[in-house]
């Protein structure tokens, strides 16, 4: 039976690296940083002023008057809809203290001396939230109300997204 006999390697063993020369090492350079190369291109003089003739400083220079830019039309700037502060005619009822996004539904406590009914428009507003809408179902403990009274936790389903502490107001009609 013949065996197989490994295959030999080439005589020396591992192969060395190279050895870099002192010609082949790569030299640092200065960069210069962008900022600097900017400002040197920006420093360069016109020709007229890096060799001045004589015939020219003797000549008396009249300065042109400064070249006025048109004037640029104001940007019309939107404005919001609703004053920082809340309309007069709005009476606060309460705050959010929850607001549950899968069902867009914002629990509140009301206000001693409140009340809110369906069918009242309110306005919700806080840092990031401001929106009107009217009141379409009021529930507490799971169990759909006509009207809430003062400090009741209720929830009620919103149309746009309310954060905790958002003031609740009652728009009066």
């Amino acid at each position: 039976m013949a065996t197989r006999r490994k295959a030999k390697r080439k005589a020396g063993g591992k192969r060395k690296k190279a050895r870099v020369t002192k010609a082949a090492a790569r030299k640092k350079t200065a960069r210069k940083s962008k900022t600097t190369q900017k400002k040197a291109a920006a420093k360069k003089k016109s020709p007229r002023s890096a060799s001045p003739n004589k015939a020219e400083s003797t000549r008396t220079t009249v300065k042109s008057a400064p070249v006025s830019t048109p004037a640029q039309p104001k940007v019309a700037r939107p404005t919001s809809s609703r004053p920082s502060q809340p309309i007069s005619r709005e009476q606060r009822i309460g705050v959010v203290t929850h607001y549950y996004s899968h069902q867009s539904v914002a629990t509140m406590r009301l206000e001693p001396g409140t009340t809110l009914h369906v069918g009242d428009v309110i306005h919700i507003h806080g840092h990031t939230t401001d929106f009107i809408q009217k009141v379409e179902s009021l529930e507490v403990n799971h169990t759909p109300i006509t009207e809430v009274g003062p400090n009741d936790d209720f929830g009620l389903k919103v149309i746009e997204h309310a954060r905790e502490h958002d003031v609740v107001f009652k728009v009066r009609s």
